[in-house]
């Protein structure tokens, strides 16, 4: 592609009062709207005085701001351009959306917590591809993901940073994602916290929080797997999704228990698996692998009174040291195989998720990393308030917008369902269109030949067109 010699460029004006750069903000604010999202806020926020005056009015125009990408409060500006205010009423200036914002204290965010769990609900009610975000139907089995993320900030005013664990300065996110065999992840709850606090701290009131959700999301749809990492592998955050009737997946530190566990593991007991640079072989129907996976028996929290003693499963994947090969080709061999472990525990049913099938579910546990990614590729690009309360907000309202736009996606086509929230941005989203009105009915006219014109006119008509029927 080249810049045209026919008819070149000359000038730019900005001049143009009926064009919009966002005109995929109709169908989902419309979206937004059906799920109740104005309303809900109205409802549940109740922060003082005109800072907090029309709640559901300016939690939609901070919503509708990071849908179209703005990652800071000044982007909001973006929603009073050129046609904006013929399509759309009462989008707030950024200045009184960040008054708005630092009038949060912590009960405050804890209510958004609350309308956030309500929406995504309210969402999936949303007909039936919209029920797709959070599962086809087909009843297979529900995964919640826990893990914490650091969100770097700089500047000195901010509330609660600090160096945690990754050596960045930054605030802490805590996460919880929810995904089915048919949907992407959607996340179900979310806390900040101090960017020098543990991955665990909150955990369990945070894993409570969202598989009361998930039971609300997947009705009867047996017990939810929740999968963590070795830093949620304690008492408080395990016991908390056991009470919730939930089974655990969770990675083990190799402390001395774990380790006598795994010395009673027979050699006979280990079994090769799909793995990095692994070979089926289809004369013997097996896997040649250097990983192999073998389980035993478990007690977590033996150490504890009875009531906090879970039992289970440890399942054990061992992969070969991987300076063996080295220090054999400097004649440094050794006599026998050395092994490199990683253990986790489950309580899981043998008989439906075996020994192989326990550590390749184990291991999806990595797809909320791709959640973070997304979020930090969008709203979560900053935390842009010195105030905590207002990140702690922001981050809520970041997630509304990122399950907005999951569920979006998921109406408009199921090529989109899984695609990251950049993607659908920009081929739903960022559409410019010019304003036009006849007969009091405003026309939105978009670009000729968009290449995803069948999937925004689906979203439109779903969430724009006449109301459906109701049978009486």
């Amino acid at each position: 592609m080249k810049l045209s010699h026919t008819l070149p460029a000359t000038s730019a004006v900005f001049d143009d009062p009926n064009l919009v750069s966002a005109a995929g903000l109709v169908p989902v604010l419309a979206l937004a709207d059906r799920a109740g999202l104005r309303r809900l806020a109205d409802e549940h926020l109740s922060v003082p005085g005109d800072k907090g005056a029309n709640a559901g009015l300016k939690v939609a125009s901070l919503v509708a701001g990071m849908v179209a990408g703005a990652d800071s409060i000044d982007d909001m500006a973006l929603l009073r351009h050129g046609g904006m205010g013929r399509v759309f009423a009462r989008a707030y200036a950024p200045s009184t959306l960040g008054s708005f914002l630092r009038s949060f204290t912590f009960g405050h965010v804890r209510q958004l917590d609350a309308l956030a769990s309500r929406f995504l609900t309210r969402l999936a009610a949303q007909g039936e591809r919209a029920a797709q975000v959070v599962g086809d139907g087909t009843g297979g089995r529900v995964l919640v993901d826990i893990d914490d993320t650091i969100i770097q900030v700089h500047g000195h005013a901010k509330q609660g940073a600090g160096f945690g664990y990754s050596g960045v300065r930054g605030l802490n996110a805590l996460l919880a994602t929810v995904t089915t065999t048919g949907s992407a992840p959607v996340v179900v709850a979310q806390r900040l916290r101090k960017g020098s606090c543990g991955s665990p701290r909150g955990a369990k009131r945070l894993v409570a929080d969202a598989l009361k959700t998930v039971r609300t999301l997947h009705p009867g749809q047996g017990k939810p797997l929740l999968r963590a990492d070795s830093a949620f592998y304690g008492a408080p955050t395990v016991g908390a999704a056991v009470r919730a009737g939930a089974q655990v997946s969770v990675t083990v530190r190799l402390d001395p228990k774990v380790k006598a566990a795994i010395t009673t593991i027979s050699e006979h007991a280990w079994t090769p698996i799909e793995y990095t640079d692994a070979v089926f072989d289809e004369v013997s129907g097996t896997w040649v692998s250097r990983a192999e996976v073998a389980e035993v028996p478990f007690t977590a929290f033996s150490s504890k009174k009875a009531a906090d003693q879970v039992p289970g499963r440890l399942v054990v994947r061992r992969i070969p040291d991987v300076n063996a090969d080295k220090k054999k080709a400097t004649g440094q061999g050794t006599l026998f195989d050395t092994w490199r472990f990683h253990a986790f525990f489950t309580t899981t049913d043998p008989t439906d998720l075996d020994t192989v099938a326990a550590d390749k579910t184990h291991r999806g546990h990595a797809i909320i990393e791709q959640v973070h990614a997304d979020l930090k590729n969008s709203a979560l690009a900053h935390l842009p308030s010195g105030k905590f309360t207002a990140n702690a907000a922001w981050l809520v309202l970041a997630v509304i917008a990122f399950n907005l736009t999951r569920t979006a996606a998921t109406i408009a086509s199921a090529d989109l369902a899984r695609a990251t929230t950049a993607t659908i941005r920009r081929k739903l989203i960022t559409v410019p269109a010019r304003v036009a009105s006849s007969a009091r009915r405003v026309t939105l006219h978009l670009p000729t030949a968009w290449p995803w014109q069948e999937a925004w006119t689906r979203l439109f008509t779903q969430n724009c067109g006449p109301p459906e029927p109701v049978n009486p």
